[in-house]
């Protein structure tokens, strides 16, 4: 299998698992603020790093069925959003293919 080595983002503000600090996302990434997640507000982006996805499965949400993969901490394991692969609705298919990452989740890595 080989060693896995994480993706470092060189950036100013760097979003980070908040249990272990490993980087997920540059918040120039960033796509819509404007989602909620589990615990509370959630950010909408184009690409993650260091993340693992679990199997697909279809969910309700507030917007429609969706089926989404649970992202989790490729360092530590920790849950930290959802990918989008399929949106039933039209009006919901620009989120295909995207990550929610939950704020909760997540903390600023200097």
């Amino acid at each position: 299998m080989g060693l896995v080595y994480n993706v470092y983002i060189s950036s100013e503000r760097v979003y980070g698992c908040k249990t272990c600090k490993t980087h997920l996302a540059d918040h120039d990434d960033i796509i819509s603020k404007n989602f909620r997640g589990q615990h509370g507000k959630a950010y909408l982006f184009h690409s993650v790093v260091n993340v693992e996805s679990s199997e697909a499965v279809e969910r309700s949400m507030t917007t429609g069925k969706h089926i989404v993969r649970d992202i989790g901490c490729r360092q530590c394991k920790e849950t930290v959003g959802w990918k989008y692969d399929t949106a039933y609705e039209e009006s919901e298919k620009y989120k295909e293919g995207m990550f929610i990452l939950e704020a909760e989740l997540l903390c600023h890595v200097p």
